[in-house]
């Protein structure tokens, strides 16, 4: 106990010095809580991979630069490098939820153009010309929205104020035109 005791007040003493301006001592405190932080790392998150346990570290590294002027040299040094390090990991948990959440994962996605089920065939589409004359066909308001929205890829905002119409007009002129479109296109294949 004694030896973890000597080993945080050296810390202690590297970080008082430190946050005096000596980058000496700062670079030595860096060289000493790394393979502490990476352990306390490991040990709390095993599943992580290498390079995910590199860039925890690299986080609480970047956290302690942050808030060295944080801490207090009268007090023990391990229990606030061990608190950086909690949050640090809280935060990630939060963002790998936060992005999981959204996630689709999906095994063996054909991709690429060498797996015969990513390509395709554009008669599939349908006839171009059978689109145009159906495009033609639809109500004025639908078709502007169409040629803007679907066609020349303009962002609602723009269309709207191409058009002088409002999004939410906009959004039902389209909404109805493609369905429009897809009555008058299933019905004319044989």
């Amino acid at each position: 106990m004694t030896d973890d005791n000597s080993s945080d007040r050296s810390l202690a003493v590297l970080m008082k010095a430190a946050q005096a301006g000596d980058s000496d001592a700062y670079v030595q405190l860096m060289r000493e809580i790394t393979p502490r932080i990476c352990n306390v790392v490991r040990s709390r998150r095993r599943f992580l991979s290498i390079d995910d346990v590199e860039d925890l570290v690299q986080d609480v590294l970047l956290s302690v630069h942050a808030v060295r002027a944080t801490y207090d040299p009268e007090r023990p040094f391990m229990p606030w490098l061990i608190a950086i390090t909690r949050n640090r990991l809280a935060d990630a948990a939060r963002l790998y939820a936060r992005h999981g959440a959204k996630e689709v994962y999906v095994e063996n996605l054909a991709v690429t153009f060498c797996d015969e089920s990513a390509k395709f065939n554009t008669d599939e589409f349908g006839d171009r010309e059978a689109l145009k004359v159906a495009i033609e066909g639809l109500p004025a308001q639908q078709r502007n929205a169409i040629e803007m929205l679907k066609l020349r890829e303009m962002s609602l905002k723009e269309a709207a104020a191409v058009s002088g119409t409002g999004v939410g007009a906009l959004k039902v002129a389209t909404h109805r035109a493609m369905n429009a479109l897809r009555k008058a296109l299933t019905k004319k294949k044989p």
